[in-house]
Order: C-alpha cells, then structure tokens, then sequence
C-alpha cells in the first residue's frame, strides 16, 4: 500500500498509553512533514521512548491514531516497518560479526534482492567512515563506531522515515560532531527524521522543529528559535562569591529597578528584554551600592533555559519509567 504524497512523514493524533494506572502518552499529537527533523524533549518517564516504540510498531497505542506515510502502525505494521529505519542509544549489532557482516545479514533480513545486499554494505561502510575497519569483529570498534554502524544498519533498506533515539548517548563531543554531520546529510537527501536526546544543544543544531514532552502530555512546540524567543531576551548572571552578597544584591534590583532576580546560592540570574540597556542599569546600581560582582556572564536564552523553565527541572535521559525500557530497540525493517 504506497502512501500518499500529501501525508506527512509522522502524524500523531490524540495518542494514548498506559502501563497499569501510569499515563505514559496522554493524548498527544505531533507532526513530521516529509524531509524534516522533529526534536522530541522530554524528562524522565515524559513518554519520548513510548512514543517512538508505537510509531515503530514495538508497542500497540490503547486510544488515538498514529501514522508513518500515511499508514496506520496499528493496523498495518508490517508496511510501516519496510518504510522505516530505527537506531537507539545503545548500537544493536552483533559484535562477533564483522561491520560488512552486520550490514549484509540486515539486508538479508529486510529481504532485499541477494545481487544488491554487498553493494549496499559497502556503500554505507564508506559513507560512515568504516571501510577501514569492515572486515574487523564489531567488538573491537569504538563506541562512535558502533554508534555509526548501528545507524547504518538502520539505512541498509533505504528507509524514507528514520527513527534515532537518544542516537549519541555516551559518545565523546567529537563522535557526537560527526554523527551530528551524518545526520544533517540524511536530511539534506531527503529523510524524515523523529529524533529524541536528551542533549539540548543537540535538538537546537538538527531539528526543524522541537516538541517538548511532559507527564505524556505535548507542552510546547516551535521552531527552536520561536521557544527561545518566548522565554524574553538575554540573560544575565553574576556570582558574587558569597550567598549573603547575591542575595544584597537581588535586594538593590529589586527595589531600585525593580526586576526579579533568581538566586542559586551565590549566583544571580536575571532575564531580561533590553539586554544591553538593562545590564548598563544593573551595573550602575550595583556600583552604588559597593557591590562588584566575582563574575559576570551574558548571554541569550538557550533551549536549556526553555526546558526548565516549562518543566521544572532540566532534561535528563528517557523514561525511566516506563516497564517497557530495554538496553537495545528492534532494528526498523523485519
């Protein structure tokens, strides 16, 4: 059943899972148009992993709809599974196999016609930077190998709808940076991507679009620059060495400016729409009031500021709980 042109890569509709008396997902709705990267946030047990598990059909929905290219996961499963591809933050290969092993024995179980498996392994081995290492056992690669080889058995069947999540869990900042560059160029060919991470600056680079899940319910949704910008302008720290200091001076700006200071123990924060005029005021009343703060940093809202600021607290790993977790995801196509 070929899907549509007009749908969506992903379209979510008043989804709903429970584990017992737990609201994992409570009615959310999401959308992924086709060729771009939803970034799904989210605190511990927020539902990102239960999300991810009905739309690769691992879980069944209790209630709502949930479609991949128009077709329903629910009742059509198996079309959905030889459209899509799924990687996790764990790499889900067989490390006594060797990486060009892995590769063939996933197109072998995707189906693919035998004359096309080792041409795509290769290809694939080349563009994630492992042909060097194709003929060695995985369990001798690195973490940001296995990452990469794990994304590349993902994309041996040629998925238009990728699945990545929590991708670059663990990995150093520099195999984070180059996963980051091979996803970008998914993109740019023409993949959809529905992407969960709990590394913010992560979801700011690679998604078109961010939703931020909490309590299985959507709370936010927009570009990254749209959520950053609802939070006001720039904000403004200053440790001043001391609690009683910080909180002297919360005190000044708060009676002769009145702004509203945070204080986290000697550190005053303030966010503020007139960064460069508001700071000018700040300094010179602190200035009169013999207080010179220790240090000083300004800077504009970030998606961590966003994420707290609509939960409560800051982004963490995916949903501890939710009974259904596992160390590795079922690989996309059966």
């Amino acid at each position: 059943m070929p899907p549509s042109r007009v749908h969506p890569a992903i379209r979510v509709a008043s989804l709903r899972k429970h584990f017992g008396a737990l609201p994992a997902l409570d009615g959310i709705d999401l959308e992924v148009p086709t060729g771009t990267v939803l970034g799904l946030l989210g605190p511990n047990g927020a539902g990102k992993t239960t999300a991810v598990r009905i739309l690769t059909t691992i879980l069944r929905p209790d209630g709502g709809r949930a479609e991949v290219l128009g077709i329903d996961v629910a009742r059509h499963p198996q079309a959905v599974r030889e459209r899509i591809g799924l990687a996790g933050q764990y790499a889900a290969v067989d490390e006594n196999l060797t990486g060009r092993e892995n590769l063939r024995l996933v197109g072998r179980l995707a189906h693919l016609p035998r004359r096309t498996i080792a041409p795509r392994a290769d290809v694939l081995l080349d563009r994630f930077g492992l042909s060097d290492a194709a003929d060695r056992p995985a369990r001798t690669y690195s973490g940001g190998m296995r990452r990469r080889l794990d994304l590349a058995a993902a994309l041996v069947h040629r998925p238009p709808v990728l699945f990545l999540d929590e991708p670059t869990t663990g990995l150093d900042p520099a195999s984070r940076s180059d996963l980051w560059q091979v996803i970008e160029d998914l993109v740019a060919d023409g993949s959809s991507v529905l992407l969960t991470t709990q590394y913010l600056e992560e979801a700011d680079r690679l998604a078109d679009r961010i939703a931020v899940i909490d309590k299985g319910r959507v709370i936010a949704e927009g570009t990254p620059a749209t959520l950053k910008a609802g939070l006001g302008g720039t904000v403004v720290a200053a440790d001043f060495g001391e609690p009683a200091a910080s909180a002297r001076a919360a005190g000044v700006l708060s009676s002769q400016l009145g702004l509203s200071p945070e204080l986290d123990g000697s550190t005053l924060q303030l966010t503020v729409d007139d960064g460069p005029r508001t700071l000018t005021r700040v300094l010179r009343a602190l200035d009169d009031a013999d207080l010179t703060p220790a240090g000083l940093t300004v800077r504009e809202p970030s998606l961590d500021d966003v994420f707290l600021t609509l939960t409560g607290h800051r982004d963490g790993d995916d949903d501890a709980a939710d009974p259904t977790r596992e160390p590795a995801l079922a690989r996309g196509a059966a």
